[in-house]
């Protein structure tokens, strides 16, 4: 079959697949509210596979679309059920279908914490931020509940190298560069592993985070959960992928968690220890997400998360500076990154 014929029948393929989907979507929310005439729109997208709906009506509804084999909806049902026992505010249930990859939720609004957070409110915002953070830090999972060991972190680095430098760049370090690499690598997860662990959300920012009439805040997207290094969260919450905070109001986060986590009576340690936890912790996440925002480019077709790929590299040339164990990276940043990663954002 000549490729120009090819290529017609896979994008008619799933084109079809698309509308048969649409189709048992609007059949799911019609049963599930008892509407047979409720139509749908588009709400929102995430960097995986799920996609939001929202029900045209009062009370509005959200519906979770989780497509069988992409995405699967179990792992999402147990965090969530976790969280709410332990008392973090996580959107409710209102029907499901996990065989067809179907979930209705209450429809928690339009605009994620990102929307409205700006620095003449942030600090009230963080505050309410922090509430739910120690509410998740504070529950004991089951002791079967998946680790931020090594060989994950080991797995997230290698994105950075392969999707990042490797896909993206076009580059395989070797020699000095590769070496440096490697052993602030090495000690990135010897520092995380030296943390004291609590249950990890993995991606608690304020996109991931929905605002409530009552001030307060409701946990999105948490299905990713872990027990790992206690300055994981906050490091996420403060070094957002979407917007960058003033150094001083970083501080004060940091300085109002330990605070408050101590008078929790969670594990952390000492203020300035913990300062360096975040900026350890903080380095390896930076240079995992360059390497998901790079994956999510060339493999998954979604190019847009690079153009935020600047602000993380501000982030690592930020910090790296201040810690002698880090420093090798900076050889990394300058010769090897630099180069190809766009104008940075300023400080």
């Amino acid at each position: 079959m000549p490729a120009t014929d090819t290529t017609t029948t896979l994008a008619t393929g799933a084109t079809s697949d698309a509308a048969a989907r649409a189709q048992s979507r609007l059949a799911f929310a019609r049963s599930a509210l008892g509407d047979d005439a409720a139509s749908l729109e588009r709400a929102s997208v995430d960097a995986g596979f799920r996609s939001y709906w929202r029900s045209l009506g009062q009370p509005s509804r959200i519906l979770m679309d989780a497509p069988p084999g992409l995405e699967d909806l179990r792992p999402w049902l147990a965090v969530r059920e976790l969280l709410e026992q332990g008392g973090v505010r996580v959107p409710q249930v209102l029907a499901r279908d996990l065989e067809a990859g179907f979930l209705l939720l209450e429809d928690l609004g339009a605009n994620t914490l990102l929307q409205v957070i700006d620095e003449a409110n942030a600090e009230a915002w963080f505050e309410a931020a922090l509430d739910q953070l120690l509410l998740l830090q504070t529950i004991a999972a089951p002791a079967d509940f998946p680790r931020y060991d090594e060989a994950l972190l080991r797995r997230e680095l290698r994105l950075f190298d392969d999707w990042l430098l490797g896909r993206h760049l076009g580059l395989a370090l070797d020699g000095t560069l590769g070496e440096a690499l490697a052993l602030v690598q090495r000690r990135l997860i010897e520092a995380a592993l030296a943390q004291p662990a609590v249950l990890v959300h993995r991606d608690f920012m304020p996109r991931n985070l929905m605002p409530l009439v009552d001030g307060g805040l409701a946990v999105l997207d948490f299905q990713d959960a872990v027990i790992g290094p206690i300055g994981y969260d906050l490091l996420s919450l403060f070094k957002d992928a979407f917007r960058s905070w003033p150094g001083e109001l970083v501080d004060w986060g940091v300085a109002r968690y330990h605070e408050r986590a101590k008078a929790a009576g969670l594990p952390v340690p000492l203020l300035a220890d913990f300062r360096r936890d975040i900026d350890f912790i903080g380095v390896q996440r930076h240079l995992k997400v360059l390497g998901i925002f790079a994956r999510l480019k060339h493999r998954d077709g979604k190019p847009k998360y690079l153009d935020d790929a600047p602000r993380f590299v501000r982030y690592l040339l930020d910090v790296v500076p201040r810690h002698r164990a880090l420093q090798p990276l900076q050889a990394v940043l300058e010769d090897a990154l630099l180069p190809g990663i766009g104008a940075l954002p300023p400080r």
